[in-house]
């Protein structure tokens, strides 16, 4: 991350444009900009404005943008592997697992999940991303082994893995607790863990969009817990479905008391809703699902999330897979300084009906930052940087170089979903089968 530039006051442009607003929203900017933490019932406020008032919104985030992480926008070199798309849970959102019984079951061997690591290693990736559905009988220690696995052959490369969800099921499976099972992570290799499985930190409307999904409580329990065992976490929360402003307002305010409390978040990471594969909507299982949010309300999250967390978590990620390059870019005026990763492999989005790819480029990184006047960087999972580029630097990354059959060099969901050699079998079925050829 740079360092932060000067503080200062606000510009006179934006001093003067919200002199001009409505009293309201003119007090909460301005104590914004005053380096306050502003209320939630204050950011509710805000997911109201429009016209002048949204103008003004983005631009007194991009002002705390400015002051807190300079011009740097950054983006890491990394790869998805979502081993396994077959999970016991029916969440309405998801469209990315499946049943056991069902045809497009996939689980990928440990030796197949290295194998992608270390492909990921030879084209510059710094980080692998490990995350998957919960398949039924799972062996407890299988997220202990893989780390160990990847580590044994790639000491340098960062496990970026395993949700809160993932985190409870190991535990559960291994019939240890919370603390003792992150133990084992930490000491198997993983560096940090996604925040995702938050979707929106209010019970009763979990109970609505994802009945049986991790409680509130446990998934605040995995993260202080992973926060005070030194593995960082990031945070995410995922909007345009049935919430509410409210909703939005009272998750990000938990996290950043979270933060207050920990230090470990290293990132925010709003997800829009991807509609058009995701069951609630596609089977009409909840009542008044969005189709996604408008492209005003992308905004609107994102820059009261710089707002309301500027004090505490300074990085704000747009997801290049649900926003696409053109609105990522545009959030980068909004409070956005982070890009996220090259993915490489991108199924959970693509499943649910995301068009933006599997995988960005460095150079395409790299061109979207400079397009909108900001200096590119390449960062570690945990934002140290590993190299600033310069508007004169035209050096092409190993990934800059796959051709546009990104499929066949590094394959697809869609293909995953499709082969034979990498069917899930449920343990139950094969210990069916043994004891049947031992007879």
């Amino acid at each position: 991350m740079s360092a932060p530039t000067e503080e200062r006051p606000a510009s006179q442009d934006l001093a003067a444009l919200i002199s001009c607003l409505k009293p309201p929203v003119a007090r909460i900017l301005d104590q914004a900009l005053a380096g306050q933490d502003i209320s939630v019932e204050d950011s509710v406020a805000l997911f109201d404005t429009a016209g002048l008032e949204f103008s003004a919104l983005g631009m007194v985030a991009d002002e705390l943008r400015r002051r807190t992480v300079g011009d740097l926008v950054t983006y890491v070199v990394n790869r998805n592997v979502n081993f396994t798309n077959v999970c016991i849970k029916r969440c309405g959102f998801c469209a990315f697992s499946r049943d056991f019984r069902e045809e497009e079951g996939y689980f990928l061997p440990v030796n197949e999940i290295v194998r992608r690591a270390k492909e990921a290693w030879d084209y510059g990736a710094t980080e692998v991303c490990i995350q998957a559905g919960l398949p039924p009988q799972m062996e407890g220690d299988l997220y202990i082994k893989l780390c160990e696995a990847i580590k044994q052959d790639l000491p340098d490369m960062h496990i970026h893995g395993f949700s809160p969800e993932e985190v409870l099921y190991g535990s559960v499976r291994s019939r240890c607790t919370i603390r003792e099972y992150l133990e084992g992570l930490r000491d198997a290799g993983v560096g940090s863990l996604p925040g995702t499985s938050a979707e929106i930190l209010d019970q009763e409307l979990r109970d609505l969009i994802s009945p049986g999904r991790i409680t509130v409580k446990q998934w605040v329990e995995v993260i202080t817990t992973a926060h005070e065992l030194g593995i960082p976490t990031t945070s995410t929360v995922m909007f345009g479905h049935v919430e509410t402003n409210q909703h939005i307002a009272n998750h990000i305010a938990l996290l950043r008391d979270i933060q207050k409390q920990t230090g470990g978040f290293t990132e925010f990471v709003p997800l829009s809703f991807v509609n058009s594969e995701a069951p609630m909507f596609l089977k009409g299982l909840v009542n008044n699902v969005r189709s996604g949010p408008t492209g005003m309300d992308v905004i609107k999250v994102h820059a009261i999330a710089r707002i309301m967390l500027n004090n505490w978590i300074p990085n704000i990620q747009a997801s290049w897979v649900k926003e696409g390059s053109r609105m990522s870019q545009l959030l980068l005026t909004a409070g956005v300084n982070d890009l996220g990763g090259t993915l490489i492999n991108e199924s959970i989005s693509t499943s649910a009906g995301a068009q933006h790819g599997q995988l960005m480029r460095p150079s395409e990184f790299r061109q979207i930052i400079r397009q909108a006047g900001r200096v590119p960087a390449e960062r570690y999972t945990d934002y140290r940087l590993k190299r600033v580029f310069n508007d004169t630097d035209v050096e092409l990354d190993p990934l800059d170089l796959v051709g546009d059959n990104v499929e066949d060099i590094f394959g697809s969901y869609n293909r995953l979903v499709k082969m034979d050699a990498y069917r899930f079998e449920h343990p139950r079925q094969t210990s069916n089968q043994g004891a049947e050829t031992r007879s």
